[in-house]
């Protein structure tokens, strides 16, 4: 026996290294002191400009997502949408992205579509201004099923302590503003598999989404980093709520201070096609739909009345919205 046999190939491992570090190279930012293939990844920990520097982390997937790619054969967005959900979680914090680190795991190591994951990742890291750090590669064919694979990733940040988002300084009627979504992003995929597929096909074309079924379902999870982190230098956010599993009252209630409530306008806005299409095929609850998807947002930022007009102004290329506003809970 070999370890070949077994399930496991070493030298596929190490063609997809070879392959990926053209892509890797390219997110090295000033920090990046190491080349990828060592034990660890060196960054250089040293922050001009920061009165206080704080390190904020955070660990995601993008969960049955990559269902939905497998279906396709389309690996190349579920990689961005890793990066850009890992940055959105500290943005919400105020915090900058520095490095990133990837878990890939698989059954059995298909190079190809590998590479298409990791070349994702890497736009995601390049776009977002931070270092595709290093990873790991794991193939487990007693875990994983022929063409199944799993990803995960950690993403490091920081941001200067006076700049610090933790919602403390939310307060009585403060503006909820809403940055419209690319779609689902990376949750509430299960539910959506249950509802659209008995009925469509991956690769079916719906004309009221404009696309095909998988092509509206793999849209790419916006990135908010590089049109938000000018204004949260500026320290006029009260409160920045990235919109995941649990929807946009779920997440945003975990950032209010005690004795305040969300007040909003659910008929504000109009719910994006692929919303509506997955409630009519799945026969979904109003509620439901609430609890589970983003329904076009993908992150809500809250201000005082006066600066959410320079907010809306200055992110007036996201088509930033209105939805509603804090108030005193009863």
């Amino acid at each position: 026996m070999d370890y070949k046999s077994s399930g496991v190939d070493i030298s596929a491992g190490e063609a997809l290294v070879d392959a990926i570090k053209p892509f890797v190279k390219k997110t090295r930012t000033a920090g990046v002191m190491s080349e990828i293939g060592l034990f660890g990844g060196f960054f250089d920990a040293r922050f001009p400009g920061y009165e206080h520097p704080i390190l904020v982390a955070s660990t995601d997937g993008v969960g049955t997502k990559l269902n939905v790619a497998i279906m396709a054969n389309k690996h190349y967005t579920v990689g961005q949408c890793l990066v850009n959900h890992c940055t959105n979680d500290i943005l919400a914090c105020g915090a900058k992205p520095l490095f990133f680190l990837d878990y890939y795991a698989t059954g059995k190591l298909n190079v190809n579509s590998a590479v298409d994951v990791v070349k994702g990742l890497a736009k995601a890291c390049e776009e977002n201004g931070c270092a595709l750090l290093g990873g790991e590669t794991a193939e487990m064919p007693s875990l994983y099923a022929e063409g199944d694979y799993d990803i995960a990733g950690t993403i490091v940040g920081v941001v200067d302590k006076p700049n610090i988002i933790d919602g403390k300084k939310i307060a009585h009627g403060d503006v909820l503003i809403a940055l419209p979504s690319t779609g689902l992003h990376t949750n509430g995929f299960s539910l959506a598999r249950a509802a659209l597929f008995p009925k469509y096909k991956i690769d079916q074309y719906v004309e009221e989404l404009g696309t095909t079924i998988g092509e509206a379902l793999l849209a790419v999870h916006k990135s908010y980093a590089m049109p938000l982190l000018p204004i949260i230098e500026r320290r006029i956010i009260s409160g920045l709520s990235h919109i995941t599993g649990g929807g946009i009252v779920g997440n945003t209630s975990r950032i209010l201070p005690k004795g305040y409530k969300l007040n909003i306008d659910w008929e504000g806005w109009d719910i994006p096609a692929i919303f509506k299409l997955i409630q009519s095929a799945g026969s979904i609850h109003h509620d439901e739909m609430r609890h589970v998807f983003n329904l076009g947002i993908g992150m809500l930022v809250i201000a005082n009345e006066e600066n959410a007009q320079t907010i809306i102004s200055e992110l007036s290329s996201l088509n930033p919205f209105v939805v509603g506003n804090i108030k005193k809970a009863s």
